[in-house]
């Protein structure tokens, strides 16, 4: 379990093949800031922009550690299978502060940036989201975008699904992966939690209220 509390930025800097075929999936080598190892052991879960993964090697002095991704992982996920800068969230431990939200690692989907711009001091982050998660999202719920948890600020449905409309603060974009996204590219998406298990009393006809009282 996780917070969407981002603990480091790392860099994927190797992927391997784990096979020939579509079917098999591959091998990623992290680097990270060598202390961020200190507390990991083998067996580990460590999520990747949002996706919970096993540590299967590692290298505390050097400052990097392999996962495995299978095939089916990588289909439903995205931004794994490529070299580049990634957000990093170690496992959840019993009296850690929930300075986020509850995080399962488990992506939902995946979404597309529509539009990142600058406004004021802060950034807009305008994502559209696919028709699957559309009825999970609404104004000032919580949404984990590639392993960040965030504040939505706006929901404007569409025949794709729905845009959702993100504020992102310096601090956001200082200590994490984000600042490097465009329009175009595909995010991660995680529903909270709540909202999954309210859609799904609404939909077996369960009043809500009277389920959590």
């Amino acid at each position: 379990m996780f917070t969407g509390i981002i603990t480091a930025v790392g860099r994927i800097a190797a992927v391997h093949d784990l096979g020939s075929s579509l079917t098999h999936g591959k091998r990623l080598t992290i680097e990270c800031a060598p202390d961020y190892l200190a507390d990991v052991g083998l067996g580990d879960s460590i999520a990747l922009n949002g996706a919970c993964m096993t540590v299967t090697s590692l290298n505390a002095a050097a400052g990097s550690f392999t996962i495995d991704i299978s095939a089916e992982s990588l289909s439903k996920t995205t931004g794994l299978s490529r070299a580049g800068a990634i957000n990093l969230e170690k496992a959840l431990r019993a009296g850690d502060r929930l300075g986020g939200h509850i995080v399962s690692g488990h992506v939902d989907g995946i979404g597309h940036v529509s539009h990142f711009a600058q406004v004021g001091e802060s950034w807009e982050l305008r994502i559209q989201a696919p028709v699957s998660l559309a009825r999970y999202l609404a104004y000032k719920g919580s949404i984990t975008v590639n392993g960040v948890s965030l504040t939505v600020n706006r929901v404007s449905d569409n025949a794709s699904g729905c845009e959702i409309s993100i504020n992102l603060i310096p601090h956001t974009l200082e200590h994490t992966a984000l600042g490097s996204l465009q329009p175009g590219h595909g995010v991660n998406l995680e529903i909270d939690t709540v909202a999954r298990y309210v859609e799904r009393m609404l939909g077996a006809g369960i009043n809500p209220e009277k389920a959590l009282t």
